[in-house]
């Protein structure tokens, strides 16, 4: 008779403890996006979140013609003039890899080099080293407070994710209006360039804080997911040595490696990657199996029916990217590591509409995918053609899929340089690269 009264106790206390846990659950739901937003304007801003903007100011219906500007910035023209600048913040950031002397922690340098890449690049900023790199470490404080509790409370993270953002805000408007002053000496328009112009000519002048919303937004876009696909293809070159001797096989088969090891002269071209067909397997099936999102949210807009249930108008669904990855019927061992299931030969994914979706699918696609799958294929080609690489650990990491996927400790590699000019890769080596990686 104890046990059981001590059973019913602890059921009810179980009960209870699930009744807390999904009251403060939809508590915090609620408050999420108003966090969000809060993150991205200033906090005596009033207007509504967009309806569809994700609770950012900037992206939805209210702002519907800044799609047609992200199109430009993104356009085949726009991906042409970032690609060489693209390329040199890649080459000087495995440069600096091998030059350390201890391994790396790929998932922390990957973001490095992401959030750089978009402040060189995409957004055209002249900051100087160590302002970049003060810069990045207020940029990770903010991300890493985004999904706090809205608890604005001294040493709270939502305080935290506030007084970071505060901070963004005061170095992006600096380098916003330094680079309007200078507008001289450039040899291509960046994303920041197009999202002014653009505005002008739909009659639109920006304010500041619109310029620091539309900067940040930019940022946020090629920051985490692209460093999670960037340690992701690290990792998976590890793994499999003869899909990176594959890989090298194809850059000298097209002329961007010679037989000896040695990289090529002359920049890349969108027209030369796009002829890399392995290399559009590799970076496709790293995407498949590794995509950084679980998924994304759309509002039912008819009502419809799916396998016998009825879905109303209005509702909200959450589809799931990797749910789909892994039980779409037209990919064959779904587990393995293999690029050539997207050969023209085999061409899985062709089998069918949104079997494979890394990027969303629909008219919301990811609007950026095309300069992610552009920064990935570069750090392939350099990778490949460039260095020489090995895990400092005994064992591959797990994988962890909060707030993105990514390895739990990070990937520990290390890097080694080519030689002392850091331009050539003697003949006899290439037996020990493939070896090592």
């Amino acid at each position: 008779m104890l046990f059981e009264g001590l059973e019913l106790v602890s059921a009810l206390a179980t009960l209870a403890a699930c009744l807390v846990s999904v009251t403060l659950l939809l508590a915090v739901s609620q408050q999420l996006w108003q966090l969000r937003w809060a993150a991205t304007r200033d906090k005596s801003c009033k207007l509504p979140i967009p309806k569809g903007s994700m609770g950012f100011p900037l992206i939805g219906e209210t702002g519907h013609w800044l799609l047609q500007v992200f199109s430009k910035i993104f356009s085949h023209e726009a991906l042409e003039s970032y690609l060489p600048k693209i390329q040199l913040v890649i080459q000087d950031t495995l440069r600096a890899w091998s030059s350390q002397p201890e391994a790396i922690n790929v998932y922390q340098e990957a973001q490095r080099l992401t959030f750089r890449m978009a402040v060189r690049v995409l957004l055209g900023f002249s900051i100087p080293e160590e302002d970049l790199a003060h810069l990045f470490e207020v940029y990770q404080q903010f991300v890493e407070n985004v999904f706090s509790l809205p608890v604005d409370l001294p040493f709270s993270g939502y305080r935290r994710g506030i007084q970071a953002r505060q901070i963004l805000q005061k170095g992006l408007e600096k380098a916003i209006r330094e680079k309007l002053q200078c507008t001289q000496g450039k040899d291509y328009s960046d994303a920041l360039d197009i999202l002014i112009e653009s505005s002008k000519e739909h009659g639109k002048e920006m304010t500041m804080q619109e310029l620091k919303d539309g900067t940040l937004e930019l940022i946020f876009a090629a920051y985490a997911t692209t460093a999670s696909a960037s340690t992701s293809l690290i990792m998976q070159l590890l793994k499999h040595p003869a899909v990176l001797e594959k890989l090298r096989e194809e850059l000298r088969a097209q002329g961007l490696l010679h037989s000896g090891g040695c990289p090529c002269e002359g920049t890349l071209r969108l027209d030369t990657l796009s002829g890399l067909r392995y290399l559009d397997c590799v970076i496709k099936e790293v995407m498949r199996l590794f995509t950084p999102i679980s998924g994304g949210y759309r509002t039912v807009l008819q009502t419809f029916e799916l396998d016998g249930f009825q879905i109303p108008k209005g509702w909200s669904v959450m589809y799931s990217i990797r749910d789909t990855h892994d039980t779409a019927p037209v990919f064959k061992d779904v587990n393995v590591f293999d690029p050539d299931r997207f050969s023209q030969a085999r061409s899985e994914d062709k089998d069918g509409r949104f079997h494979y979706l890394p990027f969303g699918g629909g008219v919301r696609t990811c609007l950026g995918k095309h300069l992610a799958k552009l920064f990935l294929k570069v750090l392939a080609v350099e990778l490949a053609s460039t260095s020489r690489f090995e895990l400092a650990t005994r064992t591959f990491p797990r994988i962890t899929l909060v707030p993105v996927l990514h390895p739990v400790d990070g990937l520990s590699v290390k890097f080694f340089g080519l030689d002392s000019n850091q331009n050539k890769i003697l003949p006899e080596t290439e037996a020990m690269l493939s070896a090592t990686v």
